[in-house]
């Protein structure tokens, strides 16, 4: 059983109604595509909120300055004297902050928002100004990944409590929404907590498989603001079920595949009749916690149940986690700050030279000196850099005496290779030469899953077109390049060719064709690795990574640690 388009409505109108009730104590992961659906929901959300919280949208690539605060540069030079500034997050203060595209969001920025949510403040030490801002607000991260390698940051997604999914919900469910409701009288309240609420609540997120410790808290906390809303004094089962169903169940890992027992070890019985009471204790909590799972139940999208009951759960995604491509110093691209520097080695930084002279206007200035006085020392030039995304290419040698020998082992190698790509959330692409030439099996994505699948189906045997497969790595990596991404070979092979470039066997001819080919990537100036496939490490693979001026490791050596950390040192550096 699952829920259904016009009950998750409902669910996600009673979700925008608890985060208005405590936006900072809450907060929301909603996973929806920009239109009609996610737009009522937040019109919905802005109608609950008090008229003084403000809803503050977080612009792509925020500098640490704007959303953490610092100088005010205008009152400082107009003052003489250092005056700060408050940034977005403490202007945010008692309000929400909406974050757009939030599976895109850089792992600083994320991390000194996660900050500001576990401190209620933010603190700012630097350009001669130290101030501390409360800023207690509620986070809305709007995640419109595709698929399941795009997703918010996992630090802040477990900070966070409800987490809804409106992709399914169509924009006819938008009639059932919930009447808006006056929240003032919720606000005050202040409903009891049973004193096995928080026990239950643990026990469950256990059967769930949650390992988050903050998900029982926050459920919680749900809760009570779910007891407030519906006018209770106290914290009631169908309180429980309400916070289970929107904390827990997006984050269940696991079902529980039969009923657990409660067993005693290493301990003395009780006397019968605490034993009894025990008992029957235990029985009315594990009731209670029954009738919890089958609101999660409920709650459950369509076909995550099935995934649960197949031990297939949600995977734990870490979006951020690594690099998310090269970054290259450039004369164009997005700035990051600035620097210390001579304008005419860089384009001039006015504000930020400006905001270094500020601080020195009152020692500098003569008596009644009105002009700004600059030094070589105020100086700033801007950094600018241009990021690009990493696309990892492998080239596997599929020829009989690869298959023959280590066919098997290059796959399990590959796998834990793709496995290491896709933490850095790099696009990968298989190609595969045997026979007389080389197939491009997997055009780059980012889908583990597909990736996989065509590694699965590689075929082996046939000759070894050792230069076809090079010169195949080498066309996808141009063609990467041109694309604004920056490409690195994985190439797996014993480095035994015999089959030149027109496809006639031989091994003299298609040994120079190899390394012809290898010397033209390097040229191109892709970067490589050079896996040596046979059962002893062979001189043809170590020429060929000389001439390709790739990394040469033998995988009969290199285990998961050690091939991870390759790819990475191959990786253009972040």
């Amino acid at each position: 059983m699952s829920a259904s388009p016009d009950a998750t409505w409902l669910q996600a109108c009673r979700a925008a109604a608890l985060l208005a009730l405590d936006p900072a104590g809450t907060g929301v992961v909603l996973r929806a595509r920009p239109g009609p659906v996610r737009e009522a929901w937040l019109d919905r959300l802005r109608a609950l909120l008090p008229a003084s919280a403000p809803v503050t949208r977080l612009p792509a690539g925020i500098a640490d300055d704007a959303l953490l605060g610092g100088l005010d540069l205008p009152a400082t030079l107009r003052t003489g004297r250092p005056v700060a500034q408050a940034g977005l997050l403490a202007r945010s203060d008692g309000g929400v902050v909406l974050v757009p595209m939030a599976e895109r969001l850089a792992p600083g920025t994320a991390a000194r928002i996660a900050q500001g949510l576990d401190a209620g403040a933010v603190e700012v030490a630097r350009d001669g100004v130290a101030t501390r801002c409360p800023a207690r607000f509620g986070l809305v991260l709007l995640d419109e990944g595709e698929g399941d390698d795009e997703a918010v940051p996992a630090g802040l997604a477990d900070r966070i409590a409800l987490h809804l999914d409106l992709d399914a919900v169509p924009v006819g469910a938008l009639t059932a929404a919930l009447p808006l409701r006056d929240l003032a009288a919720a606000r005050a309240a202040d409903p009891d907590t049973p004193p096995d609420a928080s026990e239950t609540l643990c026990a469950l997120a256990t059967r769930l498989g949650i390992a988050s410790l903050r998900a029982p808290l926050l459920a919680l906390r749900v809760a009570r603001l779910h007891a407030a809303l519906e006018g209770r004094a106290a914290v009631g089962e169908a309180d429980l079920a309400a916070a289970a169903a929107l904390v827990l169940a997006p984050r269940a890992r696991a079902w529980p595949q039969e009923e657990e027992q409660d067993e005693r070890t290493g301990e003395d019985a009780p006397p019968a009749d605490e034993a009894e009471g025990d008992d029957n204790r235990h029985e009315g909590r594990q009731e209670g916690e029954d009738r919890l799972l089958a609101a999660v139940e409920a709650s459950l999208p369509p076909g995550l149940l099935a995934r649960l009951l197949a031990g297939d759960g949600p995977r734990i995604r870490s979006a951020g986690a690594g690099r998310a491509g090269a970054v290259a110093a450039a004369p164009r691209g997005r700035p990051v700050g600035a620097r210390p520097g001579d304008p005419r080695r860089g384009r001039l930084a006015l504000i930020e030279t400006l905001r270094a002279a500020a601080p020195w206007q009152r020692l500098r200035r003569g008596d009644g000196e009105a002009r700004l006085r600059i030094t070589a020392d105020d100086l700033r030039i801007r950094r600018l850099v241009q990021r690009r995304e990493t696309t990892t290419i492998f080239a596997v040698d599929a020829s009989g005496s690869a298959a023959l020998e280590r066919l098997a082992e290059a796959k399990g190698a590959v796998e834990q290779l793709l496995a290491e790509c896709y933490v850095r959330r790099d696009r990968v692409a298989l190609v595969a030469f045997r026979g007389r030439g080389a197939d491009l099996l997997l055009v780059p994505t980012r889908s583990l899953v597909r990736a996989k699948r065509a590694l699965a189906a590689l075929p082996g045997g046939g000759g070894t077109p050792l230069a076809c497969g090079i010169e195949a790595a080498a066309r996808l990596a141009a063609t990467e390049r041109r694309g604004g991404r920056s490409p690195v070979v994985l190439l797996l092979t014993d480095g035994r060719a015999n089959i030149d470039r027109a496809g006639r066997p031989g091994r003299a001819q298609a040994g120079a064709d190899a390394l012809a080919a290898a010397r033209a990537l390097a040229a191109e100036g892709t970067r490589a690795l050079v896996i040596d496939t046979a059962a002893r490490p062979q001189d043809s693979a170590r020429a060929l990574a000389a001439a390709m001026r790739a990394r040469y490791l033998a995988l009969p050596q290199a285990d998961a640690a050690r091939l991870a950390r390759a790819v990475r040192e191959a990786a253009p550096a972040a």
